[in-house]
């Protein structure tokens, strides 16, 4: 057609594409609840995957850390970013108590595991361990993120001895993690005395 104009496929069309880029990524800041499947009593699958404590790497396998006491597995969508970082501060921070309670914390991402290593220094202060979540494990514990597929979500469980999940929590927004699993391993304990 003469005098038909071609469609603006340039420069005027990128701070549209710019603000739908930014539009996701603030979604994903938003306190949202997401549902954990792994329900109070369900049997946690078991893994084996890569692990760093203190920036070193070792194997990381849930059965042999379950011999030690519960676990506070608890996945987060990817290390040195804000929320996760804030998380793993807390979780940092409360360590001592975990220990006194008689749980191992060990967070969970779909990062690599020379990434997590220095996110374990870094940002968990070598205190706990952090270990990467293979897409296989991340589907066990149906913890996808939808929004980013190949991450996780956040999610906490606090896992028996015995395998059984005993807790779960699921929010993106990280600030109630630490408070509700170290009451949950709490009452576990107590529950143990009796």
């Amino acid at each position: 057609m003469v005098g038909a104009k071609p469609p603006n496929l340039g420069i005027r069309s990128l701070p549209v594409r710019l603000t739908a880029i930014a539009a996701a990524f603030a979604l994903l800041s938003l306190p949202v609840a997401a549902g954990a499947a792994l329900k109070v009593g369900a049997t946690a699958p078991n893994f084996r995957t890569q692990g760093a404590i203190a920036g070193k790497p070792f194997t990381l396998t849930l059965r042999e850390e379950l011999k030690k006491g519960p676990v506070v597995l608890y996945f987060f969508p990817a290390a040195f970013t804000k929320g996760c970082t804030l998380e793993a501060h807390e979780f940092a921070e409360a360590s001592d108590d975990f220990a006194r309670a008689g749980a191992r914390v060990i967070g969970m991402s779909a990062d690599p595991i020379d990434k997590l290593a220095r996110f374990s220094v870094e940002e968990c202060r070598n205190k706990f361990a952090v270990a990467t979540a293979s897409p296989k494990v991340i589907k066990a514990y149906d913890v996808k993120l939808p929004l980013m597929p190949g991450r996780s979500n956040r999610t906490s469980y606090v896992i028996a001895p015995t395998g059984k999940v005993i807790y779960a929590h699921s929010d993106l927004d990280y600030r109630d993690h630490v408070k509700n699993t170290l009451a949950a391993v709490r009452s576990w304990k107590a529950s143990k005395r009796r």
